[in-house]
């Protein structure tokens, strides 16, 4: 499995990115995964569902299965948010894994750069950025800079420069914990 990430501010566009970057990365023969950070609680069951009532009863996991899918659910239960590396290695084998998020963590990212947000470019402070993809010019980027619109250029650079799984150095001392997520 390679890895790649997707990176920015809140509001750059890094999800429409990626919807309109998979189904690309899916016609060229790949198995594609994503991994998305939330810094904030999230759930993807609501009241009035079994398995829901199953975890407020207390459940650490819950697995609920169909014909189309299946999802596992793991309480935390007060236990430390799990690093990228961990949540990595409980990903089913595929040829490729997206980030979306954890922009501090040391694996190669695009960022998403939208001048409208108003935020700056973490480019050049991180290193493990390789490409921009932007919708402004950026004379002084020290990398490639990508028109936002351009997916099928994207989705090369994305290839060029995903890398095994294994080799992600691990992040520095006290950074594990979630790795910094969309903040």
């Amino acid at each position: 499995m390679r890895v790649i990430g997707l990176a920015g501010w809140s509001g750059s566009g890094k999800t429409t990115l990626l919807t309109r970057a998979i189904p690309r990365l899916t016609a060229r023969g790949l198995r594609v995964s994503t991994l998305k950070h939330a810094h904030h609680t999230f759930d993807i069951d609501r009241p009035g569902k079994d398995s829901f009532a199953h975890r407020a009863a207390g459940a650490t996991e819950v697995l609920v299965g169909a014909a189309s899918r299946w999802a596992l659910v793991h309480e935390l239960r007060g236990e430390a948010e799990p690093g990228l590396d961990a949540l990595l290695r409980r990903l089913s084998p595929v040829d490729l894994v997206v980030i979306e998020g954890y922009k501090r963590a040391p694996h190669p990212k695009l960022e998403v750069f939208r001048a409208a947000v108003g935020k700056p470019l973490l480019h050049p402070d991180d290193p493990h950025i390789v490409a921009v993809a932007s919708d402004t010019a950026l004379p002084r980027a020290t990398v490639p800079v990508i028109a936002l619109d351009d997916v099928e250029r994207i989705v090369d650079a994305m290839l060029e420069h995903a890398v095994p799984i294994d080799p992600c150095p691990p992040p520095p001392a006290g950074e594990e914990k979630g790795g910094g997520g969309n903040r």
